[in-house]
């Protein structure tokens, strides 16, 4: 802080910032920016790493300022990768309206951007800031030693003669220099693709153009659409040449365009949207759970905050926790007896109020672990009557019936709240009233005595618990007697055992009742647990650390990409049925056994990244993992061999086969590692989906940063082909020879 400013101000920082389309934001037009830190940097930032734009004194620095802060004039930039979000106050409110829809229309225009446009832009665009730092002498110029350093910028070791032959194709002007027009060429010899080449020349009856006829044998080994109206509208949309177009014809340039494009992903864009039948019980769904969902980083000295909510509500988290502790006045959520920072009751209701039904229509269940007073339960209970409104859910449906759940159409808009609740008829036993969040606490240490545990509940808490009352769990014969609307919490180590032990009887429990899994105590640095294990046995509350990236989390979001990620995914039949026999520990027959056949072929990489570790004339040495989750049955992961030096374009065409059992339950994962030969190998980049969303044929996959985000235009090129039952391809024929 500046000498002499009180130690409550904030400083003030005014910074230029210029916005060029489609890729940059520089910190250049005025702007006072409101920051506690000590130190400000100045870095450029990609439009597509600006999360959202939130108007109005939306962030918590902003909040507790908001009293001296006219609203109408701040706005606050979230940033993905985990960066932290830019607090700005404009001087007027048009200006903060400009900036707003300024920012909002460029993320607009990316995410709109025709196949054409992407292509036109990338040479100028990615290569722009390496250009900038390969050009020595700043004369907007390359010779051939600035190239060989824009090469290793760009992660990419080509051979001397090569790249010197290169070089000399694309220096037209022939002063050996590439000037701007130049450097684009160069760039765009770069990114051609020889398989895709191939691929072109495999389908085409005469080698130089794909007729509707030659394009419609290509759909067909694809597994898609395969008439003459697809053809002709594929080729009106990605076609460059006019004359190709107008005589139905598709050149090679528009066979890469249509290739590169969303459509020829691996995940099924047909599951992008809500597809499945939402009007079955809430128990028949996987529901996308966070686990103490108010903390940023660990469980010790870890910051609680309400930025943690606004970012799972807004990936399709349909289940947050809310770990409650008597406040000064109000109640306070932070993780209890530990050196975690503190945040009201009311700022995070605040938040799930306004960001709820952002990404999903459909029921938010509130998670209470509740180590309030009698007293500030009450004033729990007031704030989210008064916060939520409508919204929340504190009586049950008309007309629905007493044996089954109500379905995710019925409950939507509406968020539920899990807790204890007090029976009509008084219980002398005290152990029967203990509740799941307080099971919770005591495997996590944060219980005293006996006596100290058990407290009464607030009526007025007590009358919001509809659909989702938390019991102790006492077996399964006596859960298969309660009301559906009873639920119990787990352990994750109490769930394997379950798992193991009565496997048939958990699936069967979790038919018709909610079961919630929670980590061990003992991650005190919120790692995460399999979740997959939980999902074998139909366990629908499967809540993980959605602040601790890794393996983990990725499965969590492949299991949760598909139906719109709207957080609720239909459970396959034979873990909705309450006499299944399907056991997740032996599944070599009966229910959701139907053997499967996947051969994937990983062809080439496009444009890997290099690890933030990484010295900048390093280059990556790429292998690619394929990896499959299930049941255990079905667990595998194949490698395909290192490619030295090159992240740019290096190409593998290596085939793996698996065999699936219950290819209904199966992940696959994508992993993307630089080879190390002296420590652990370096991640760049992954991707996991259903094995159900995906794709057969010549497809590419999108790769993601550890934290979800996109790392585009990273990807991997595949060939996918499914064969059931050892018979006839489901979808597609083997690459054509």
């Amino acid at each position: 802080r500046r000498k002499g400013q009180a130690h409550e101000s904030a400083l003030h920082i005014y910074a230029v910032i210029k916005i060029t389309l489609p890729n940059l934001i520089y910190f250049s037009l005025f702007f006072s920016i409101i920051l506690y830190s000590l130190f400000l940097s100045f870095f450029p930032v990609s439009v597509m790493e600006v999360e959202c734009v939130r108007e109005g004194c939306q962030s918590e620095t902003l909040r507790r300022l908001a009293g001296s802060l006219p609203e109408e004039q701040c706005l606050t930039i979230v940033f993905k990768s985990g960066r932290k979000s830019l607090d700005l106050q404009c001087h007027d409110r048009e200006e903060a309206q400009h900036w707003s829809r300024g920012i909002r229309t460029l993320q607009e225009r990316v995410n709109n951007m025709s196949q054409t446009e992407k292509l036109d832009q990338y040479p100028s665009v990615a290569f722009s800031l390496t250009h900038q730092q390969a050009d020595v002498n700043h004369d907007g110029n390359m010779t051939y030693d600035e190239v060989q350093t824009l090469l290793q910028m760009i992660n990419i070791d080509l051979s001397e003669q090569y790249a010197y032959n290169l070089f000399k194709k694309c220096d037209k002007s022939a002063n050996s220099r590439l000037e701007y027009d130049e450097i684009e060429l160069f760039c765009r010899e770069l990114m051609r693709r020889p398989e895709l080449d191939n691929v072109f020349r495999q389908y085409s009856s005469n080698g130089r153009v794909l007729s509707t006829v030659d394009l419609r044998e290509f759909l067909k080994d694809q597994g898609e659409d395969n008439t003459l109206v697809h053809a002709q509208s594929l080729i009106l949309t990605y076609e460059l040449n006019e004359w190709a177009k107008k005589n139905q014809l598709m050149t090679a340039n528009g066979f890469t365009m249509y290739m590169l494009s969303k459509e020829n992903d691996v995940f099924d864009p047909e599951q992008g949207k809500i597809y499945q039948d939402m009007s079955r019980p809430l128990s028949h769904y996987f529901i996308s759970s966070s686990h103490n969902t108010y903390l940023t980083k660990d469980q010790l000295v870890g910051e609680s905050s309400t930025e943690p909510y606004i970012r799972a509500l807004s990936h399709g988290c349909r289940c947050v926790e809310l770990d409650c502790w008597d406040g000064d006045k109000e109640p306070v959520i932070y993780h209890g007896h530990t050196l975690t920072t503190k945040v009201l009751f009311s700022e995070v209701v605040e938040a799930i109020a306004e960001y709820a039904f952002k990404a999903s229509p459909f029921p938010l269940i509130l998670s209470l672990e509740n180590h309030c007073s009698v007293e500030q339960q009450a004033i729990m209970a007031q704030q989210l009557r008064s916060i939520l409104g409508d919204k929340l859910l504190t009586e049950p449906l008309k007309h629905q019936p007493c044996d089954s759940l109500p379905s995710p159409e019925e409950l939507k808009g509406k968020i539920l709240v899990k807790g204890k609740k007090e029976r009509v008829e008084q219980e002398s036993s005290s152990s029967s009233e203990s509740s799941s969040s307080e099971d919770e606490s005591k495997a996590e240490g944060k219980t005293k005595a006996k006596k100290e545990r058990v407290s009464r509940l607030s009526p007025e808490l007590s009358d919001l618990v509809v659909y989702t009352r938390s019991v102790p769990f006492k077996g399964f014969d006596q859960a298969a007697q309660k009301p559906t609307n009873e639920m119990s919490s787990f352990s994750e180590s109490d769930a394997l055992k379950h798992i193991k032990n009565s496997g048939k009887f958990f699936v069967r429990h979790n038919s018709r009742q909610l079961s919630r899994i929670y980590p061990s105590g003992q991650r005190l640095q919120s790692s995460n647990y399999d979740p997959q294990d939980m999902w074998n046995a139909g366990c629908q509350i499967v809540a993980l650390n959605f602040q601790t990236d890794g393996e983990q989390m990725d499965l969590n979001r492949g299991r949760f990409l598909p139906n719109g990620r709207c957080g609720y995914v239909l459970k396959p039949s034979f873990l909705c049925q309450p006499d299944t026999e399907f056991n997740p520990e032996n599944t070599g027959g009966g229910p959701g056994h139907n053997p499967t056949l996947l051969t994937i072929q990983v062809i080439s990489a496009q444009q890997l990244p290099k690890p933030d570790t990484e010295k900048l004339n390093s280059i990556v040495d790429p292998m690619v993992w394929v990896e499959t989750h299930g049941a255990p049955i079905d667990n595998n992961k194949k490698k395909t061999h290192r490619i030295d030096n090159n992240g740019f374009n290096p190409r593998w065409n290596c085939t793996f086969k698996f065999l699936l059992h219950v290819p209904e339950l199966v992940l696959v994962r994508f992993v993307v590692e630089d080879h190390d030969y002296t420590a652990r190998n370096e991640f760049l980049g992954q991707f996991t989906l259903p094995f159900n969303s995906m794709r057969t044929g010549y497809r590419h996959v999108r790769l993601l940063r550890a934290d979800g985000s996109s790392l585009s235009p990273a990807s991997l090129f595949i060939h996918v082909k499914i064969t059931p039952n050892y018979g006839s391809p489901k979808h597609a024929a083997s690459p054509k020879a």
